[in-house]
């Protein structure tokens, strides 16, 4: 079965469906996205390496996990079915903003989505499916927005544009 993404106007309005690849192909077409954030009792991130198989932004460190909505699904329902299939776990979310960007990440491909950002709350240690994650590690933001400006070819594009609104959002 082929993966469907929703496509939305400017004020996140669903106006269709198309095929996920071809949504990110010659300039990207608007859809809709979902990233999660988890943090600890710290007031640390939980970061993600990608896989090297992954179909763009292979290897780059990201934040806890990313999808898109199916149709008919909830913002806050695909969260939980995305980190428990990639991360191995599952937590209280809450929706905390939208983020709307355009991205080039590679590859010919390029994203551009109407994200929901999710903030969840975990204290345990992930069991990362491997096929989506290489690597994970708990961060503070503070340190995070210091490694990304040292090294931003190391973070996914998005990560990189979205960090100052998290840090902005969240209650420490």
């Amino acid at each position: 079965m082929e993966q469907r993404v929703i496509l939305v106007d400017k004020d996140d309005n669903e106006i269709g469906t198309e095929e996920k690849m071809k949504a990110h192909m010659n300039g990207g077409r608007l859809h809709r996205a979902l990233s999660v954030f988890v943090f600890n009792k710290h007031g640390e991130t939980m970061l993600q390496r990608r896989a090297l198989n992954k179909y763009h932004t292979q290897g780059r460190w990201s934040n806890t996990c990313c999808s898109h909505q199916m149709e008919g699904e909830s913002t806050i329902d695909a969260a939980h079915r995305r980190l428990e299939e990639e991360m191995g776990f599952d937590c209280e979310m809450h929706e905390a903003f939208n983020f709307p960007y355009k991205a080039d990440v590679g590859n010919g491909l390029t994203e551009q989505e109407y994200d929901h950002i999710v903030f969840g709350s975990y204290d345990g240690e992930p069991k990362p499916n491997p096929n989506e994650v290489m690597d994970w590690r708990w961060i503070s933001i503070v340190e995070l927005k210091k490694e990304i400006a040292e090294n931003p070819e190391g973070f996914t594009p998005w990560l990189r544009l979205m960090i100052d609104e998290v840090e902005r959002n969240y209650e420490y």
